[in-house]
C-alpha cells in the first residue's frame, strides 16, 4: 500500500530539503516591536496602474513610519501574460515617485537576504512546501482534463450551482494514495490541488485592518497550487513568499477580499501565522452618472505613465494620493503647509472603506500649487529633466540659453502670491514660445488676439505708433506704466477705468485697452504674465522691434 508520503516522493524525487530547512535559511527578521514588513508584488504584465501606485505608496509609508522594511517581489509565474521589460519599467516608475525599496527585486539586481525575489526563480522553495502538503494529505494530484473542467462548469451553470472544484464536484479529491501513485507512475498528466477541509456553509471570523472584523464563508475550494508548467499559482506562491520573506502586513485591492478565506486556510494548513491584511477600496470614476473602477481600457489616467509622459510633477500626484489615503490629510496640510509628506502619519482608521472618486481637476490644482512654489532654478531643472526624455525641442530651446529661460520662469515667481501658469511641464513649451524671436516671427498676424470688434487696424496702428514715440528703456514698472497712461491720454482713451465706465461715450477706450494692444503686439496673446517683466526679459530693442513689426503688418 502506498502512502501520501510515497506519492510526494514520487512527484518530487529530488526534493530532500524540508520546511524546517527553509525556516533556518530564512530566519525571522530582527526588527523592533511594531515594525511592519510590507511589499509591492507586481506582475510583469503591463504598465504601473495608478491604483497600484496608490497601494504601493501606502505599503511604503506604513513600513517607513514604523521603522520597518519595504521590499519588492516580482510575481512572474503567469508567463503567458508576461510583457518583456515591464518588470524593470515598474521599478523605474516607482523610483520617479521616490518609492525606493529597502530590498528585493530592483530590475537589474537584487538586494536582501530573503531572495530570490522573482517567483520564477523560487520553484525549488515552492516544491519543498507542496511536497510536505502532499505528504500530510493536504494536497493531491488532479488528473482532470480541461475538457472535463469545462464540462463541470457548464453543468454547474446550467443547474445554477456555485461554480468551482469543490466537494462532490472535486473528482479526484477522494482518490486513494494507491490510485494517485499508480496514475502518476503511468505518466497521466496532472496538476496539484490543495485539499480543503472547509464548508462554504460555515462562517469564519477574520480581521481586516481597514474594514475591521468580518464574517466570511469558509473556503471549500480545492484550488490549484501547482500548474502543469510546474509553476505555482498566485494563491500558493504569495503565501509561501510572505511567510519566508517575513511579510507582516499585506495591503492589496478589495477585489482580493473574497480570496481571503482561501489564504487563511492555506496558512493554517502550512502551520504558519498569517500576516495582517488590509484590503484597499478601488479608485472610482463617474461614468454617465454611475460609479465604476478606474479602468486601464477606458481611462488614460489609469496608467502612471500618463502623468509621467505629460509632465505632471510627481509631487502633485503623490499629494493627491495622500488626500484619498487618509480623510484627515487635507486638514493636516492646511495647518502644515511647509512640512514634508514624511511628517504625516497614515493610519488605518482614516482610510475610507468606500472607493474615492478620481479627481483629475484636483491633481491639476495641486500640481499648479506645487510648481508655483518652486524657485526658478529648481523648476528649470525639473522641466529640463522631463524634456530630455519627452520633448527634445523644448530641451534644445532651454539649453540654447539656460539663464534666459530661467528669467522667463522667474516672472512673478518670488512674490507672496506667485503666478500659476503651469500645471505640468508640457505646458511650458507653448506658454513661453513667444519669448523666442524665431518663434514669434513665425506667428501669423491674423492669429494675434486684438479686439477687432472694438478697434480697427488703423486705430491700433495709431496707438502703437504713438506709444513708440514715448517708449524708453526704464527700470521701474511705475515709470513704464506712467508712460502708458500718458499715451492713453494722447490718443483719446481714458487713463482711469472707473472714470471710463461712468462716461464711455467720451473716450475711445481705457488704459487697459492700451496696455492690451501693447501686450498683444509684443506677445501675440491677450493673457500673459506681467508685461513690464516680459519687456525686461526680451529686452527693450526686441520689444520695440516687435511693435514696429505689428505696425507694418496691420497696414
Amino acid at each position: 500500500m502506498k502512502t501520501w508520503n510515497d506519492v510526494a516522493n514520487l512527484i518530487f524525487p529530488n526534493i530532500n530539503e524540508t520546511i524546517e530547512d527553509l525556516n533556518k535559511r530564512f530566519p525571522k527578521r530582527n526588527l523592533k516591536e511594531g515594525a511592519l514588513v510590507t511589499r509591492f508584488a507586481p506582475s510583469p504584465t503591463g504598465f504601473l496602474h495608478t491604483g497600484s501606485l496608490f497601494t504601493t505608496l501606502l505599503c511604503y509609508r506604513f513600513a517607513k513610519q514604523s521603522n520597518g522594511i519595504f521590499y519588492i517581489r516580482l510575481e512572474d509565474t503567469d508567463q503567458k501574460r508576461e510583457i518583456s521589460g515591464s518588470g524593470d519599467l515598474l521599478i523605474k516608475e516607482l523610483e520617479r515617485f521616490n518609492i525606493i525599496p529597502d530590498e528585493g527585486y530592483l530590475g537589474d539586481k537584487e538586494v536582501g537576504n530573503y531572495g530570490p525575489y522573482k517567483q520564477s526563480e523560487r520553484g525549488h522553495i515552492y516544491d519543498i512546501c507542496i511536497k510536505e502538503l502532499i505528504a500530510k494529505g493536504r494536497a493531491y494530484p488532479c488528473f482532470c482534463t480541461q475538457e472535463e473542467l469545462d464540462a463541470l462548469r457548464e453543468e454547474q451553470e446550467r443547474n445554477k450551482i456555485r461554480t468551482g472544484y469543490y466537494g462532490f464536484f472535486a473528482k479526484y479529491k477522494q482518490t486513494s494514495s494507491d490510485d494517485a501513485y499508480k496514475l502518476v507512475s503511468e505518466g497521466k498528466p496532472y496538476i496539484i490541488r490543495f485539499r480543503s477541509n472547509g464548508s462554504f456553509l460555515n462562517k469564519i471570523k477574520v480581521h481586516d485592518e481597514i474594514r475591521g472584523d468580518l464574517e466570511l464563508s469558509e473556503n471549500d475550494l480545492d484550488i490549484v497550487i501547482r500548474k502543469n508548467d510546474n509553476l505555482p499559482t498566485y494563491h500558493f506562491a504569495h503565501l509561501v513568499d510572505d511567510h519566508f520573506m517575513g511579510t507582516s502586513l499585506v495591503m492589496r485591492g478589495e477585489e482580493w477580499l473574497p480570496s481571503l478565506p482561501i489564504h487563511i486556510e492555506l496558512f493554517e494548513a502550512m502551520g504558519w501565522e498569517a500576516p495582517k491584511y488590509a484590503h484597499i477600496p478601488a479608485i472610482m470614476k463617474m461614468d454617465n452618472g454611475n460609479r465604476r473602477k478606474i479602468s486601464k481600457r477606458k481611462d488614460p489616467e489609469a496608467a502612471v505613465s500618463y502623468f509621467i509622459e505629460n509632465g505632471y510633477p510627481k509631487e502633485g500626484l503623490i499629494e493627491y494620493l495622500f488626500t484619498i489615503a487618509n480623510s484627515n490629510f487635507e486638514e493636516w496640510r492646511n495647518e502644515n503647509k511647509d512640512k514634508n509628506l514624511e511628517d504625516f502619519t497614515i493610519t488605518f482608521d482614516k482610510i475610507s472603506k468606500d472607493g474615492a472618486l478620481f479627481d483629475m481637476e484636483k491633481i491639476k490644482f495641486l500640481s499648479k500649487e506645487y510648481l508655483a512654489r518652486l524657485d526658478a532654478s529648481t523648476l528649470e531643472n525639473q522641466i529640463l529633466d522631463w524634456a530630455n526624455v519627452f520633448n527634445k525641442e523644448l530641451e534644445e530651446r532651454i539649453l540654447s540659453d539656460k539663464e534666459y529661460f530661467k528669467n522667463i520662469l522667474n516672472i512673478e515667481r518670488n512674490i507672496e502670491k506667485p503666478r500659476k501658469d503651469y500645471e505640468k511641464y508640457s505646458d511650458v513649451k507653448e506658454a513661453t514660445r513667444y519669448f523666442y524671436k524665431d518663434i514669434y516671427d513665425g506667428i501669423d498676424i491674423n492669429s494675434y488676439q486684438f479686439d477687432h470688434e472694438r478697434f480697427d487696424n488703423n486705430l491700433i496702428r495709431d496707438v502703437l505708433s504713438t506709444y513708440l514715440t514715448k517708449f524708453s528703456d526704464v527700470n521701474s514698472e511705475e515709470e513704464w506704466f506712467n508712460t502708458v497712461k500718458e499715451v492713453t491720454n494722447m490718443v483719446g482713451f481714458c487713463d482711469n477705468v472707473k472714470e471710463y465706465k461712468k462716461n464711455k461715450e467720451a473716450y475711445k477706450g481705457h488704459v487697459g485697452d492700451i496696455a492690451s494692444m501693447i501686450r498683444i503686439s509684443i506677445t501675440s496673446k491677450s493673457q500673459t504674465p506681467n508685461l513690464f517683466a516680459i519687456i525686461k526679459v526680451i529686452g527693450f530693442d526686441e520689444a520695440k522691434r516687435r511693435i514696429n513689426h505689428v505696425i507694418e503688418a496691420l497696414k
